[in-house]
Parts: C-alpha cells; structure tokens; sequence
C-alpha cells in the first residue's frame, strides 16, 4: 500500500486576522465624497452656464445699464466741454438717432456755445420695457432729473421720463431712438 502525503497550508498571515485599516477606510471613504462633490458641482456649474434664464437675465441687465448710461449722456451738455459731450452722444447713438446728431452737430454746438447753458442729468429709475435677444432690440424706459443752469438766473430741474429703443451694435448696446413717455391716466 502507498502511503499518501497530506501538507497543510497555513492560511493565517500574521496580524490581519479580518481586521481593516481605519485610515485607510478613512482615506477612501473621502475621497469617494470628495469626487462625488466635484462631480455635483460641476454637473450644476454646467447647467447653470447653459440656462437660458440666466442667459436673458444677463442680456437684460446689459440692455438696462446700456440704456440708462446712453439716456444720462443724451441729456448731459457743458457749454465748456462741448466737443466732449456732442463725442459722448455720438458714441451713445446708432441709426438714425446718430446719423441726426452727426448732421446737426455744427447748428447745435453753435446753439450751446451762444446761450453758455450746462445741463446734468441723473437717472432715478430705469427699467427694460422689452427685449429680443435675437433681433439685438430692446427697449428701456428711464425717469432722470435734468438741471440746466443758465449763465444767470437760477437752475431749472425737471424730471421726466423717457422711452429709448436700443440696437446691439459691435460696440454694445446704442440708443437708436430717444423720445418722451407718454403721461397719461389711469383713471378709467
């Protein structure tokens, strides 16, 4: 009879009897969350760079700002610093509203340079009364206070509101069309 060989494997590696390494889980559990947080935020910078909310927002604050700085130049003029102011309303203008002032600049400049008046504005208000993003067209609705002052005599101030047609240009937002509100009433 043959005689059978039997060895035993020791299977038992000394000091890791079933235990796991805390720091170690520590360490992977972190950095589990911590991907998994880089992943969240990415996901919602994506989303929010690729709303169309956002994306109007934006257009129209732009339009707004735009406007209000192109109504304020339109109605600020020193006698004193002529040339500046009609370079400011030009730079405001597209369109036709540009074409006449470029055209009128000499009857103009000559006007302001005999009566020596200045005029300031400040916007009190303004609002985009509508906006298409596509077309570049908006419209903005501005309430300022405009103080001439006179060589003599004292200042006289007004406030007033204006309704302004805006074109997207190269340049960015330009007044195309300036004109009074119209004031009416609400009683019916």
């Amino acid at each position: 009879m043959a005689r059978r060989r039997t060895t035993t494997v020791n299977t038992e590696t000394s000091g890791t009897t079933g235990k796991r390494n805390p720091i170690l889980l520590a360490a992977l559990a972190l950095v589990v969350c911590a991907a998994g947080a880089a992943g969240w935020g990415g996901w919602q910078r994506y989303e929010a760079s690729h709303d169309d909310a956002a994306s109007f927002a934006q257009a129209r604050d732009d339009a707004l700002a735009a406007g209000e700085q192109a109504v304020q130049n339109m109605n600020t003029l020193d006698h004193k610093a002529l040339e500046q102011g009609l370079d400011s309303w030009e730079q405001s203008t597209t369109g036709d509203l540009h074409r006449q002032l470029v055209d009128g600049r000499d009857d103009f400049a000559r006007q302001i340079a005999e009566t020596k008046t200045v005029s300031t504005a400040k916007v009190l208000s303004g609002a985009v009364t509508e906006l298409d993003q596509r077309a570049g067209r908006a419209g903005v609705m501005v309430a300022l206070r405009v103080t001439v002052t006179a060589p003599e005599g004292e200042p006289a101030v007004k406030e007033s509101r204006l309704l302004g047609t805006l074109i997207r240009t190269a340049g960015g937002w330009k007044l195309s069309a300036l004109g009074q509100a119209p004031v009416g009433s609400t009683a019916g």
